[in-house]
């Protein structure tokens, strides 16, 4: 993804820009694995919300490889990666007294992601 320009920004709110990326990265995970976030403290910006740190949820779908923000965004160049939509319960992420049939969904990197 090249760096974004004065000249092109005109394009890209007009059309939107895909971060997707055409690299054959192996995934970590299949729908209907169990998986960990990781609770990073980092010093800069990441896209895995405090939230959902360190809690457990099932992945619902891949959406396939996309540019990985979190290292694009600090000049690491892309590190693609899959990205996936995360099911977590409305009682695993608030508490027991959240909604039992509740859920919060999030689309998180495989960098986010541990096997529970």
């Amino acid at each position: 993804m090249p760096v974004l320009t004065k000249d092109m920004v005109a394009s890209l709110v007009a059309t939107g820009g895909s971060a997707r990326v055409n690299e054959a990265v192996t995934p970590k995970f299949k729908k209907g694995d169990t998986v960990k976030t990781r609770n990073p403290n980092p010093t800069g910006h990441t896209r895995l919300p405090r939230y959902v740190r360190g809690k457990v949820g099932v992945i619902q779908s891949d959406h396939g490889v996309f540019v990985f923000p979190d290292a694009s965004a600090h000049g690491k160049g892309p590190a693609p990666q899959h990205l996936y939509t995360v099911r977590f319960t409305a009682r695993e992420v608030f508490g027991p007294e959240a909604g039992a049939k509740d859920a919060i969904f999030a689309d998180l990197w495989d960098a986010y992601l541990d096997p529970a």
